[in-house]
């Protein structure tokens, strides 16, 4: 009688894969930069396992990726398949194999079953409690058959709470491989899998925060509390901030209003900037900058003097389309002013919803590509300015952006109007319609 084949098509590793492969434990952390290849890795050894008849388990940090993963390993394992169910997220292979699919949320997770395999994906990305998840319900479902797990993840910042970091940094969680640095598990940059173009990798290089390369890309772990997100520097050219540019494709200002908890003579601050797609100039200059602390009523009567700047910076930097108008805040004062705006036939228009409802870390994140990569600079009137604002004269505008930190737990107790202008005018002026 002759003996079918049946072929099932899986990934080859590349060197680096075959490098982590070969370096696994028992517990093996795989941490590695974006596009490194490690949901094919572990896609790669759940599926064969499966097809050898073991029991295998998948866990994941939310519903998406465990659907992603799912319909990867549904596709692959296809000719091989006896039942698969995506209700129940399971899929049974002809030799008596299965692979389950968990999410990481489920603090009873794999409860009650027994696997040979292990994998854990995005485990930097998992709920606060993933370490009780993993002591109380994951391991114990590896003890039967003295099963194997892998974790892979890239980073998500130093947090000594979080699981990621722990197996990564204490040798007490049993998990390696042991690198010379005394951190553990195989680590590998983006740039490490062969089929991503180097010379994409050295332009995220130069284009991205350097923060966030480091973190996304070299998978290190990074502290974003104690240090500055946004560099003085970068808003200057050559160490020194740049003029007035003498044309621009347009104009335009945000306004951001903190009277927004029924509070009295708080900040309201406006951002002008000019925006320049010739490629004579730099994209996105800081012309001006303006922080107040008035009652809101005033603010209407405040409302026509930026309008007013706006026309004289539109001939001054010769722009071709003009002044496009004003970008408000849509809260509080800010909506009366937007109202008023409309009223009078003045051009305003609402900060997209999508990008105000981001949060402070978030937008200054998306901002941190353009201004890191020397897109965005500070003119010399803008950068020789000094207000004096709750009785403190300063350059409040360089001052906030520069004093700025990614999570900042007291950041609501600081002034930060102008910081916001900042973000918001970046992703306004470099972003797509809704700012991203």
């Amino acid at each position: 009688m002759t003996q079918s084949i049946i072929d099932v098509q899986l990934p080859d590793f590349h060197p680096g894969q075959w490098r982590a492969y070969d370096s696994r434990t028992r517990y093996s952390i795989l941490r590695c930069g974006r596009r490194w290849g490690k949901t094919e890795y572990l896609g790669a050894i759940g599926c064969r396992d499966a097809m050898d008849g073991w029991p295998v388990a998948y866990f994941a940090p939310d519903y998406k990726r465990l659907m992603e993963f799912y319909h990867w390993c549904a596709q692959r394992l296809l000719p091989v398949t006896i039942s698969s169910s995506e209700q129940k997220m399971v899929i049974r292979t002809l030799s008596g194999g299965k692979l389950e699919f968990w999410s990481l949320n489920d603090a009873n997770a794999g409860r009650g079953r027994k696997y040979k395999t292990v994998l854990i994906d995005e485990a930097a990305f998992g709920p606060p409690n993933l370490m009780d998840v993993w002591r109380g319900s994951i391991k114990p479902t590896l003890l039967d058959m003295r099963g194997e797990c892998i974790v892979a993840s890239n980073t998500n910042g130093i947090d000594e709470s979080q699981f990621f970091w722990q197996i990564c940094n204490e040798e007490k969680h049993g998990f390696g491989p042991v690198q010379g640095d005394g951190t553990f598990g195989f680590h590998a940059p983006s740039s490490n899998n062969p089929y991503m173009p180097l010379e994409d990798i050295e332009a995220l290089e130069k284009s991205e925060h350097p923060l966030v390369f480091r973190e996304e890309y070299l998978a290190e772990f990074i502290s974003w509390s104690g240090e500055s997100f946004f560099k003085e520097e970068w808003l200057l050219d050559k160490g020194r901030p740049v003029p007035i540019p003498p044309r621009c494709d347009r104009v335009y200002a945000v306004i951001d209003t903190a009277i927004k908890d029924g509070k009295d003579n708080d900040g309201t601050a406006v951002l002008y900037c000019a925006q320049n797609t010739l490629g004579d100039n730099f994209p996105l200059i800081l012309l001006d900058w303006d922080l107040i602390q008035v009652e809101g009523a005033t603010l209407e009567n405040w409302l026509p003097a930026v309008f007013k700047n706006l026309e004289n910076y539109a001939r001054v930097c010769r722009s071709r389309f003009g002044s496009v108008g004003v970008w408000i805040e849509d809260k509080g004062s800010g909506t009366i002013l937007i109202q008023q705006s409309l009223n009078k036939g003045w051009p305003a228009q609402p900060i997209d919803s999508k990008l105000t409802a981001a949060g402070k870390d978030a937008r200054a994140f998306n901002a941190s590509a353009a201004v890191g990569s020397g897109k965005v600079k500070i003119s010399q009137a803008a950068y020789e300015k000094t207000v004096v604002y709750k009785d403190v004269s300063r350059n409040h505008l360089t001052s906030q952006i520069a004093n700025f930190r990614i999570g900042d737990k007291d950041a609501h107790k600081r002034a930060d109007d102008l910081l916001d202008t900042f973000c918001y005018g970046v992703a306004i002026g470099l972003g797509n319609r809704e700012g991203f």
